[in-house]
């Protein structure tokens, strides 16, 4: 089953100073925080900011060439947790050619293309599971650290 997601919030975890995207489930109280780079959550705050660099960043790159061939990405899937590794995949259709396309990407990558794209982003129940099961102590991070929903900053409408 898949949940849709959107983000919720683009903080910095206050014991590792690295940034972490929050994903809050659409029609859910579901939370997902996922730890990424410094370049990664760069790329992502540019968005959702819609600040314009002089120059193509590499997510504004692939972005015009998805566009140039005629696809375009229907949607990301946060697809595993292994190994405190997350995975997910770009799916892309071109309706001239009548063809599909996915892509192996690191979720990071995944959301700033979503971004870009506009298109959904989604998770895999599994993972949801996984991430806040007691075995992974060092996924999740606490409640307290988050906040209610209604605490965190409003990123995107």
């Amino acid at each position: 089953m898949l949940v849709e997601v959107k983000i919720g919030a683009l903080i910095m975890d206050p014991n590792t100073n690295t940034p972490i995207v929050v994903l809050k489930g659409v029609d859910s109280d579901t939370i997902l925080p996922i730890w990424v780079g410094a370049y990664e959550a760069n790329a992502i705050a540019l968005e959702i900011e819609k600040i314009v660099s002089q120059r193509p960043m590499t997510h504004d790159l692939f972005r015009n060439y998805i566009i140039e061939t005629g696809y375009k990405a229907s949607r990301v899937t946060i697809t595993d947790l292994r190994n405190n590794t997350f995975y997910a995949l770009i799916e892309f259709v071109n309706n001239i050619e009548n063809n599909t396309l996915s892509l192996d990407a690191r979720p990071s990558d995944a959301i700033a293309l979503a971004l870009r794209l506009d298109c959904a982003i989604f998770v895999e129940q599994k993972v949801l599971d996984i991430s806040t099961s007691p075995t992974q102590n060092g996924i999740g991070i606490e409640d307290e650290q988050i906040g209610s929903s209604e605490d965190w900053p409003d990123l995107i409408g």
